[in-house]
C-alpha cells in the first residue's frame, strides 16, 4: 500500500507535460502570454512575430519600462521560441 502511494504522489508532483513540438509550444506560449497581459487580444497576439515584438507590445500597452517588460517577457518565456 505505500508503494501505491509513494507511486500516485509522485505523479502528482511531477512537471506539466510539455509539448512535443514547435506548433504546441508557440500555442502554449500565446495562451500564456494572454492570461499574463490580459490587454491583448487573440488578434494582437496572433500578429506579434516574436521576443522583441511581444516587448514592444508590453511597453506599449501597460506603459512601463522596456527593461521591465523584457524581464516579464524572459520570465514568462524562460528561454523558449515565441
Amino acid at each position: 500500500m505505500t508503494n501505491t502511494t509513494q507511486n500516485t504522489n509522485a505523479a502528482s508532483n511531477s512537471a506539466p507535460v510539455k509539448p512535443q513540438n514547435a506548433d504546441e509550444t508557440k500555442q502554449a506560449v500565446r495562451k500564456e502570454i494572454g492570461a499574463r497581459w490580459n490587454k491583448f487580444s487573440g488578434e494582437d497576439i496572433s500578429a506579434m512575430k516574436g521576443k522583441d515584438d511581444l516587448v514592444a507590445q508590453v511597453v506599449a500597452k501597460y506603459a512601463i519600462e522596456k527593461v521591465q517588460a523584457e524581464r516579464d517577457v524572459a520570465a514568462l518565456l524562460k528561454d523558449r521560441q515565441f
